[in-house]
């Protein structure tokens, strides 16, 4: 078998979308499992939606997730240049080609011409599809359409009465029936090639061997196929990947979670996280094991193990996944990802500074268990900022009222005030000295501590907060507490 070579060739319209980074990974996992090359395009023939802020975008996305190509844009490569419009010249060689050998031709037909055909077809029954109107035109007849200032496009010519037939590597047998196609345009009147004509010239001149994408482009397939068989090409092997749907199960969409890797990124969910959830949309591990670092799914990936059946995007299961990852995390990398978030809730003002970012670390490892992505930092920072508390609700201020409170908040001040240092040990062995002198149970103790230290009935253990509040901090809290009721 020659080498593997595949592709993701994304256009440079919008933010990474969560479907075109699977299919990234879909093929930088099969390119590295099989000693392959992993290739980057970028398909930027839409001249009016592409954008190099796009596609910095879409290459800041892939790098974040893990995902390095070996050829493409910014690495280089023998097959370059790598982005659509920079390869003009060579679309113009096998539009020629294909003119010469009359498998294509010049269409003159106007727009409205083709929407009066087109709803013709329609009002019978029929598949919309282009009739060949100009398919045999006269040299009087280009002459004549010329005249009229007319710029034509060139249309693939669609042999009569043809199965097209493909072997997908995820779907089986597929097959097209040629009449249904109509004969479609390779080259638009400006010169700019169609993506059906541009991803074959691409596909062949950088010697890909497998086309793995999304099923939306199936039905793209049969004309790639004639376009390969009539320039007498080698077809790559195709293999089309499930979409991905809401857990309603319909079209995947921004009301089933954000659709860009960017906004992932933002919230603070782990790029690990990320490529694990994404790796099993659509594709199956091979026993129970849920949680694969990217290693590990470069040893376990095949495309047998790729599922034909719709692939669902569940929130709860990504995060799920991230908080795992979360879990396992370095509190110092978690400090650093919760900066901009504590800094846009008002929490921090500015940059900390050493001892502030080492406090942060510890804060965040107190927390990571309760996370699924680190811009939930700021649902629990109000534990840990400030000097005062707000009771929450009757629950928290029946707790300050048992009889017992008022003997466990003055046991407590004491011993905090007489500590050396607070640490979680010596926090749990001042909580567990309290309950002992006073002959009470835990819940007697910690309960009206955790109410005058943070308002509420939950919340991190308190031998966790205690040593990041300090002394001076937990007493005004407690003493702030007290006073509301």
């Amino acid at each position: 078998m020659s080498e593997v070579r595949v592709r993701y060739a994304p256009s440079p319209t919008g933010p990474q979308h969560i479907g075109g980074a699977r299919s990234a990974l879909f093929n930088f996992l099969y390119a590295r499992a099989t000693g392959g090359k992993f290739v980057l395009r970028i398909e930027d023939t839409d001249l009016e939606r592409s954008s190099r802020e796009s596609e910095e975008n879409i290459l800041a996305a892939l790098r974040w997730l893990g995902i390095t190509w070996d050829e493409g844009v910014q690495v280089g490569g023998p097959y370059g240049p790598y982005r659509q419009t920079e390869r003009l010249d060579t679309y113009r060689r096998h539009t020629q080609r294909l003119l010469e050998m009359g498998a294509a031709y010049y269409c003159y037909c106007s727009e409205e011409e083709l929407a009066a055909e087109r709803e013709e077809l329609i009002s019978r029954g029929e598949t919309p599809r282009y009739l060949g109107k100009c398919r045999n035109l006269t040299a009087e007849q280009v002459r004549e359409y010329e005249a009229q200032g007319r710029k034509p496009v060139v249309r693939f010519r669609v042999p009569d009465n043809q199965e097209v037939k493909i072997h997908d590597l995820v779907r089986g047998e597929v097959s097209f029936d040629s009449n249904l196609i109509g004969d479609f345009v390779i080259v638009k009147s400006d010169g700019i090639p169609t993506y059906n004509f541009a991803v074959v010239v691409d596909d062949t001149t950088m010697e890909i061997t497998h086309v793995l994408r999304g099923e939306e482009h199936l039905s793209n397939t049969p004309r790639q196929v004639l376009i390969y068989q009539a320039l007498n090409l080698p077809l790559p092997e195709f293999g089309h990947i499930s979409l991905i749907l809401g857990k309603d199960r319909s079209k995947m969409s921004k009301r089933h979670g954000s659709v860009s890797v960017a906004h992932y990124r933002e919230q603070g969910y782990l790029p690990e996280g990320i490529v694990n959830f994404i790796a099993l949309l659509g594709w199956a591990p091979p026993g129970e094991e849920e949680f694969f670092g990217m290693e590990e799914l470069i040893g376990a990936f095949s495309l047998a193990r790729v599922a034909k059946n719709p692939a669902v995007f569940d929130m709860d299961k990504l995060n799920y996944i991230s908080s795992h990852y979360i879990k396992e995390a370095e509190p110092s990398r978690l400090a650093e990802l919760a900066v901009p978030h504590l800094q846009q809730a008002g929490f921090l003002k500015g940059t900390p500074d050493a001892a502030g970012f080492e406090w942060l670390s510890v804060m965040m490892a107190a927390i990571q268990e309760y996370l699924a992505y680190v811009g939930q930092v700021v649902e629990y920072a109000r534990f840990f900022y400030g000097e005062e508390v707000m009771l929450q609700g009757s629950d928290a201020r029946e707790v300050l009222q048992g009889d017992q409170v008022p003997a466990v908040i003055e046991l407590f001040l004491k011993k905090l005030d007489e500590a050396v240092e607070l640490t979680p040990e010596t926090v749990k062995g001042i909580l567990k000295s309290v309950g002992k002198e006073l002959k009470l149970g835990g819940k007697q103790v910690f309960m009206p501590l955790r109410v005058a230290l943070t308002g509420e009935t939950q919340g991190p253990e308190l031998y966790n907060l205690i040593p990041l509040l300090g002394k001076r901090t937990a007493a005004k809290r407690v003493q702030s507490a007290m006073k509301q009721l």
